[in-house]
């Protein structure tokens, strides 16, 4: 997300604790929420897809490759 549209987050975040915001203001704040969410959502699974993990026999497995608590086989 771009420094200006994270400034303008605080700014309406800011102004919402002083006053009520107007209906524009808060359906721009909630698209900005929105936006700032997804990056790091994809920051995170970036970071997961870049991960290894070592287990103690010495094998390495991508995070990314393994399964999710639930799925089935």
């Amino acid at each position: 997300m771009e420094k200006k549209k994270l400034d303008r987050l605080s700014e309406l975040t800011a102004i919402s604790r002083k006053r009520e915001l107007t209906q524009d203001e808060k359906s721009e704040r909630e698209c900005l929420r929105n936006e700032y969410r997804q990056g790091v959502l994809a920051n995170l699974t970036a970071q997961l897809d870049n991960t290894v993990i070592v287990r103690p026999d010495g094998s390495k497995v991508q995070v990314k490759n393994m399964k999710r608590s639930g799925e089935e086989s």
